[in-house]
């Protein structure tokens, strides 16, 4: 749904055992998700509302979402679809406003949503390069900047005494390789950009998290162009949205002294 925002809550029983549980390492906590709708988003937002947090869950399909939030409302979650396309500029501060404005606080922002296109440079369409470094880089500048004061408030004021800010990247923006320029260059702006990021509000207790994996079984991987970056790689030895979503709770969940910065994790079989 290119350039709309709409947004729909659906709030459910929390009982002790459920995704609100009292011993859950984010009760009380909020958190917003990119690229909800499928993959790494929809596993991160399962796995954080099993840690007690409420989920803004953003992306173009509302259908998708609307499954996931039944999903995280069976469990005894709460959540709230933003559907959005942050491709456009303008929607990166209205799904923040909006996150705020239903819950009144945001804890942890995960910049998952991203795009993929593989090809050699002479044979690549510029308007592909141009949606890599839309949603890839641009998105996740734009979504930090309008997410960091909401933040910052709540590694002040908020039970946690600290907030998360965590991005998904890709080994590929460490080693470039051929026929996936592009994406690679995203990919290694957004490490520099989070390194950056890092130094800057570190001391006000907002951490600053990049999670990088390798071959991945996503939407944007099987049958696409993308899967070219498995070099021959069986599918079954690739990771699961699952295992990055570890990788991300694992992240947010250290105590408040403890900062996890970046965090590689590629499958066993995988080279480079």
């Amino acid at each position: 749904m290119s350039g709309s925002v709409s947004g729909e809550s659906v709030t459910a029983r929390q009982d002790s055992g459920g995704a609100g549980g009292g011993g859950a390492a984010l009760s009380g906590s909020v958190a917003l998700v990119t690229g909800a709708s499928s993959g790494i988003g929809a596993a991160a937002a399962l796995a954080l509302a099993r840690e007690g947090a409420s989920l803004a869950l953003v992306a173009r399909r509302r259908e998708r979402l609307e499954h996931l939030t039944r999903s995280i409302g069976e469990r005894g979650g709460a959540s709230l679809v933003l559907t959005a396309d942050l491709g456009d500029a303008r929607q990166a501060r209205r799904v923040v406003e909006e996150t705020v404005d239903h819950f009144g606080q945001l804890d942890v922002l995960l910049n998952n949503a991203g795009f993929g296109a593989r090809g050699a440079v002479e044979d690549s369409d510029p308007e592909d390069w141009d949606r890599m470094i839309g949603l890839n880089f641009t998105a996740v500048l734009r979504m930090s900047h309008a997410a960091l004061p909401h933040l910052l408030r709540a590694a002040h004021d908020g039970p946690r005494g600290v907030a998360d800010l965590v991005t998904v990247s890709s080994v590929a923006g460490r080693v470039p390789r051929r026929d996936n320029s592009v994406y690679s260059a995203t990919k290694h702006a957004v490490c520099s950009f989070s390194e950056a990021l890092r130094q800057e509000v570190t001391g006000r207790q907002v951490r600053v998290g990049l999670v990088e994996p390798g071959m991945t079984s996503t939407e944007m991987t099987r049958g696409g162009s993308q899967a070219a970056s498995a070099h021959g790689m069986p599918q079954e030895s690739w990771l699961h949205a699952e295992d990055i979503a570890r990788v991300i709770t694992f992240m947010v969940t250290q105590p408040p002294h403890m900062a996890v910065n970046e965090i590689a994790v590629r499958p066993t079989a995988q080279e480079h």
